[in-house]
């Protein structure tokens, strides 16, 4: 079962809106989803908070290095509490999947995801689940950076708000280790949806 829940992104009240805080959108839709309220705690380097649910105990995580140190902070709660790589989930932003859908899948590469890069080294593992939550690209390699840096226009973040409200519904298969049936709820696109085209 998953007992650590991390959304990755950046402090502050300038990137809050950003597409690289998807991540921080979704542990904030669940803390809402599970009335509870994160905190700073100086010993996991982020915002924590740790409640239960179907009496199980689970912890949630905003990590606030900064993205590029994310794994800093995921690796001291994780150590102390020993959670497993297989028994963390990390919603964060991707690039390559358009706004409005979401894709759950468990290790492989960090494909050039810094906060991804930074757990990777910090957990000294990939085994760990991962919330893919789309942004979609710009087009162009060299606009990334921009790209993630930016808010997104009105109608793709309405796209993602929307993901991220199904995505709460899998919150009881995952921590129930029924993970076929968690995949097919986070991957099934509304029957009406239209990809939203690209642009800011």
């Amino acid at each position: 079962m998953i007992k650590l829940f991390v959304g990755l992104g950046n402090p502050g009240p300038e990137y809050t809106d950003t597409r690289h805080n998807a991540g921080f959108w979704w542990i904030d839709a669940l803390a809402d989803q599970l009335r509870v309220t994160l905190t700073q705690d100086k010993a996991w380097h982020g915002m924590a908070a740790r409640t239960t649910f179907q009496g199980k105990t689970i912890w949630l995580l905003k990590p606030q290095t900064f993205m590029n140190l994310s794994g800093r902070s995921v690796a001291a709660l994780a150590r102390f509490f020993k959670i497993a790589p297989h028994e963390i989930l990390v919603a964060h932003d991707e690039l390559d999947i358009v706004p409005g859908q979401m894709r759950l899948k468990r290790g492989g590469s960090h494909a050039g995801h810094n906060g991804l890069r930074d757990i990777h080294d910090q957990l000294g593992s990939d085994d760990y689940w991962r919330l893919r939550l789309g942004i979609g690209h710009p087009g162009v390699k060299s606009e990334v950076v921009n790209w993630v840096l930016k808010k997104p226009m009105l109608a793709h973040r309405q796209a993602i708000d929307e993901c991220i409200e199904r995505s709460m519904h899998a919150l009881p298969f995952l921590l129930n280790d029924e993970v076929a049936k968690a995949t097919m709820l986070l991957h099934t696109r509304p029957a009406k949806q239209n990809s939203p085209d690209k642009g800011s």
